[in-house]
């Protein structure tokens, strides 16, 4: 039986050719780049060409770029980071109900420090209102933070509004673009954004890297303390091969980008082509047009994700109810409850299918074909 993967947005496999740039810096230029030598010069001149590349990718400058362990880290030090430094200012943060854990854990905790943060609502399509986060501000606020694109629907928020929003109000702006990195092109001085998170497992890359940008006019504190790495912002050898892994995967996203979303909205229309062919009932969640291409979050009335991802399993797909990070805890997705209510079906009954490396036209109609089939059989029991 062939297993199809159709979960890019939880983790993506890393391409083959990020693996063959990785290799050299395990095995042969393995110095350590703040080390003075010659092995050490090898490396340095490794990582300064990837913060250079990866730079130029979100139209940055190199000294913009802090290296991290992935979005977590990055939504973290950005957000804590951010908020603890310019506490002087402010003690207030506004945030919207359908972030990623990774920036709703993060301002809970500086909520157990005395900071007081704003959930912002969204509609039923996930997307935010530029005049909910306006009336939200107060003299208190000294950061925003939405994300790009959810990773459990795909809705794009205006992020370019409410960037222009806060540059009139100087307010930090923070956005999680871990899903839409590789899918939007992403200029952080058209957008206005000061601080923005990046992971490389999503985009083919390899796991435990990612990068933060940050506009030069942010100070933030710390995390880690230790030796003068990543410009005092992130103690720590840096990991050599990850980032020489990532800078190859960050190129790679960048060729052939609109042959990439074009395959994967043809993938989406078929899916929702063989689901209308079939007569199952579903529902799809999310916005239609402020959309990612290769996300879609589909409910199926009469059904449990549960019993769902039980079958497709055992049909060889992998799918999922949402969040990686959340998935297995078997509760009811946060992003659809802020959506439609905690008591919609829609909410214990959506899957997420997202398309990425390795996926063919094949493989979706055979995915959508089966999920069918399996929709089928649970509800006319």
């Amino acid at each position: 039986m062939e297993r199809i993967y159709v979960d890019h947005a939880a983790t993506s496999p890393t391409h083959p050719l990020v693996i063959e740039k990785m290799i050299p810096y395990m095995n042969q230029a393995f110095g350590n780049p703040s080390s003075i030598h010659h092995f050490g010069r090898e490396t340095r001149r490794v990582v300064d060409e990837a913060r250079s590349y990866i730079a130029k990718s979100i139209n940055a400058h190199p000294h913009d770029i802090t290296f991290t362990s992935g979005g977590t880290e990055g939504d973290n030090l950005a957000i804590i980071g951010a908020a603890k430094s310019n506490s002087h200012k402010g003690k207030h943060i506004v945030t919207t109900e359908i972030e990623h854990h990774a920036v709703l854990n993060s301002c809970k905790h500086l909520e157990s420090l005395g900071f007081s943060v704003t959930y912002l609502p969204v509609d039923e399509t996930g997307r935010v209102s530029v005049t909910d986060l306006e009336h939200a501000l107060t003299d208190e606020t000294i950061l925003v933070s939405i994300m790009y694109a959810n990773n459990e629907v795909g809705t794009v928020q205006p992020i370019k509004e409410i960037g222009q929003l806060l540059k009139e109000h100087d307010i930090l702006f923070h956005t999680d673009a871990v899903q839409a990195y590789g899918m939007i092109a992403i200029d952080v001085e058209d957008l206005q954004v000061d601080l923005l998170s990046i992971s490389g497992h999503k985009i083919n890359g390899p796991k435990g890297i990612g990068f933060l940008y940050s506009r030069p006019r942010v100070s933030f504190t710390p995390h880690f303390f230790g030796g003068e790495q990543e410009r005092k912002r992130r103690a720590g050898t840096e990991d050599v091969p990850a980032i020489a892994g990532l800078k190859e995967a960050v190129k790679l996203i960048s060729e052939n980008k609109e042959e990439k979303v074009r395959t994967y909205k043809q993938y989406r229309d078929m899916m929702i082509a063989i689901f209308d062919r079939e007569e199952i009932e579903y529902h799809i969640n999310g916005h239609q047009e402020y959309s990612l291409p290769n996300i879609i979050n589909v409910s199926f009335p009469g059904t449990t994700a549960e019993s769902l991802l039980m079958n497709f399993d055992l049909a060889g797909i992998a799918a999922s109810s949402g969040s990686a990070c959340t998935a297995g805890a078997l509760k009811p997705s946060h992003v659809l409850t802020a959506m439609y209510g905690e008591n919609d079906e829609r909410v214990m009954a959506a899957i997420r299918f997202s398309f990425g490396l390795g996926n063919t036209e094949k493989q979706i109609a055979t995915v959508a074909t089966k999920v069918a089939q399996i929709v089928k059989r649970i509800t006319a029991v």
